[in-house]
């Protein structure tokens, strides 16, 4: 039985970018997105509803709509901060907030525009709901290796790209969906682009979840293991990816015209049209990604003239779609 529902199409973002002319495949060597089409039904894997975050944005200056949709982490990583994350979309407490932050080739983040954010000229914080847990940095990471976990962590990394090293861990690879990376004793996930993490204070602060943030730039690998890895984003990147940078400090907006408000952030299951929040991940543990994980370390097609013969495990992200017809 499968104890997590996972997917991710922010990561997907990276991998299914259009290319640059139509392309013929090579039969013997197909392109990553070419595997993932061809990626059988049994190899996908469904996502439920309550494991969503769905963020809505004030629409634009024309009048569309702008939602984000998240993943939050499955067990064992950062379920303190998920529970408190869970807490807080059910009191709807990000409900008239804003987007706050926004810098170049690194985060965005939202939240109260009061919490350490001298730019703001808040002088008040939106107060917290009762009930949300301390968290202490040991959950950062975890020695709670589960089989499979473990299996993928330290076994695909050798199947899918052998000589390649990670300059942040004595290894990277793939469990239930997610990436990940190891030092043989413990585990943690990591930032790639679209993950989403904790705004903290100075340790020993954790944060709570209230504060939120999303990677819209090189993979802050110097994150991990510092802050809390909670999700990741796997539609909607670019209503935030596009937004104006912030002046300020870090990229916080000076001015609060600039904030984007939002709305209402809700889990899944919480929302009228859950039926349509239908998604699936290609299977981590499968024969499908593992040819994905391959040629994505190893281009073959007939675009590229030299195979890199490795890659970061940022530069594999877990294919994800939404379930047709939905």
């Amino acid at each position: 039985m499968r104890k997590i529902s996972a997917i991710i199409s922010l990561f997907a973002l990276l991998g299914t970018m259009p290319a640059l002319a139509q392309e013929p495949e090579n039969p013997e060597y197909p392109s990553p997105n070419a595997i993932v089409d061809a990626a059988p039904a049994s190899d996908w894997v469904k996502i439920a509803p309550s494991d969503l975050l769905v963020m809505d944005l004030a629409p634009d200056a024309a009048g569309n709509l702008r939602r984000v949709v998240i993943q939050l982490m499955p067990e064992p990583f950062s379920q303190a901060w998920i529970r408190n994350i869970r807490k807080l979309a059910a009191a709807h407490w990000w409900d008239g907030t804003s987007i706050n932050r926004v810098q170049d080739n690194y985060v965005v983040q939202w939240g109260d525009a009061g919490y350490d954010n001298p730019e703001s000229g808040e002088t008040e914080q939106k107060p917290l709901p009762k009930g949300l847990e301390t968290v202490p940095g040991s959950d950062y990471q975890t020695n709670k290796f589960t089989p499979s976990i473990k299996k993928h962590v330290l076994d695909l990394r050798d199947a899918a790209y052998p000589d390649a090293f990670d300059n942040y861990s004595s290894g990277t690879g793939f469990g239930a969906g997610w990436p990940y990376a190891t030092d043989q004793t413990s585990v943690w996930p990591i930032h790639c682009y679209g993950a989403v993490g904790v705004g903290r204070n100075y340790s020993p602060d954790t944060g709570s979840g209230a504060e939120l943030y999303t990677v819209i730039g090189h993979a802050p690998r110097h994150l991990d293991r510092n802050i809390a890895v909670v999700g990741r984003i796997i539609e909607g990147i670019e209503h935030l990816s596009s937004l104006p940078r912030g002046k300020g400090q870090l990229g916080f907006y000076e001015d609060a015209r600039k904030r984007v408000p939002i709305t209402s952030i809700r889990l899944g299951n919480a929302l009228a049209e859950e039926a349509s929040l239908a998604f699936e991940y290609l299977d981590t543990e499968g024969e499908a990604f593992a040819k994905y994980a391959d040629a994505r370390a190893n281009r073959r097609d007939p675009f590229f003239i030299v195979p890199a013969g490795g890659a970061d495990i940022c530069n594999i992200p877990v294919p994800v779609r939404r379930v047709k017809g939905e």
